[in-house]
């Protein structure tokens, strides 16, 4: 994938808001697995946070600090909930998801708190993490939570599609991941993710998805 140079905030970041990336970077370089992006490995957590940070500013250059937060939070500590300590099958699945969500929200208050942020600040995190007003209707969703849900898809395409696409072998089935991807994205979001660099094959799958998702 091409690298992409994320923009500046407008307003110079507080001490506050540099204390609490600072903790929450702490929190995820813990992350026993690494995951290696553009020909530098480090804990895939904290890679991750930074990845979706990155183009939560290329989205959104005059980002709300909350917003900033929640990118950098999102998967805080998430290694520490394993899938295996749910059930197998989509039943366990969906349970541990639900569950991670509400766990990212927790973790993230713990340690907004512990440098001082007030309740506002962290009650809108929170709405952001957990995804509170995303829908389909481009007119009622969450502007916020809505840049939030492109950073990470297109995360998801640069660091897990190439991979993902090996293991399934099955380009239809792939295409239709992409499509769901597609769906929850912004045109904004989408556009992105087409200048995206793919090889032959996962850009013939993206225009599969494309096209399921205009069906």
């Amino acid at each position: 994938m091409t690298e992409q140079t994320p923009a500046e905030p407008h307003t110079p970041p507080s001490e506050r808001f540099e204390l609490a990336v600072a903790a929450i970077d702490a929190a995820n370089g813990d992350d026993p697995n690494r995951i290696e992006v553009g020909g530098v490995e480090g804990p895939k957590e904290l890679t991750h946070a930074r990845m979706v940070d990155a183009w939560v500013r290329r989205i959104d250059p005059d980002a709300s600090e909350a917003l900033l937060l929640a990118a950098r939070a999102h998967h805080v500590r998430r290694w520490t909930v394993p899938r295996d300590s749910f059930p197998a099958g989509r039943s366990g699945y969906l349970r541990w998801r639900s569950h991670l969500r509400g766990f990212h929200a927790d973790e993230a208050e713990r340690l907004l708190r512990g440098v001082g942020y007030d309740d506002t600040t962290i009650d809108r995190v929170r709405q952001i993490v957990l995804k509170q007003g995303l829908t389909r209707d481009r007119e009622t969703t969450d502007p916020d939570v809505q840049a939030f849900e492109d950073a990470l898809s297109l995360v998801f395409l640069e660091t897990q599609f190439a991979e993902l696409t090996e293991r399934l072998d099955d380009d239809e089935k792939m295409a239709r991941i992409v499509a769901r991807t597609l769906r929850k994205m912004s045109t904004r979001g989408r556009e992105a993710a087409r200048d995206l660099a793919y090889d032959e094959r996962a850009r013939a799958i993206l225009d599969r998805a494309a096209t399921l998702t205009s069906t």
